[in-house]
């Protein structure tokens, strides 16, 4: 399994894995989980990391119908901007490759700022550690588990 799923096992939270044949050429990794699953996007959440102008990653997560508010980010933090990190440092410091990011079980832990629509479901989706693996639970799980804040970071 991934560093996720070993982290919601060992804590014996509850939690669904489900799994999806990953096209490579789908152009948004996200809205192909949302598809392939059969969810509604707005449940499906994308992770994605920016840094502060002080270098500091952020873990943002935001409904993958939408984008992610850079202000409302840095806001968030106490920052006062953030711009989206390269793909080789989200990956670096993640232990994921991007397109299955997990917020869950990074290698390094990152403060994690999660969007407040999530709380609108009674479970959501995000990467399970592994493109075409995504893991269901609740957002207060979620939180519990990557120490996460809630924010409106997301824009429609």
């Amino acid at each position: 399994m991934t560093p996720a799923i070993d982290l919601l096992k060992k804590a014996k939270a509850e939690h669904k894995v489900h799994s999806y044949h990953h096209d490579p050429k789908a152009p948004s990794y996200g809205l192909e989980a949302a598809e392939k699953l059969n969810l509604d996007p707005a449940r499906v959440f994308k992770t994605l990391l920016a840094a502060t102008e002080k270098g500091e990653l952020l873990v943002a997560v935001v409904p993958v119908a939408g984008t992610l508010d850079l202000k409302a980010l840095a806001h968030a933090a106490g920052a006062k901007k953030a711009e989206m990190a390269a793909p080789n440092q989200a990956q670096r410091s993640t232990g994921y490759l991007v397109g299955g990011i997990s917020p869950l079980g990074q290698k390094k832990r990152l403060r994690t700022f999660i969007d407040g629509s999530a709380r609108n479901f009674d479970t959501i989706h995000v990467s399970a550690g592994r493109r075409g693996l995504e893991v269901e639970l609740s957002a207060d799980t979620l939180a519990t588990h990557t120490q996460g804040h809630f924010a409106d970071i997301g824009r429609p």
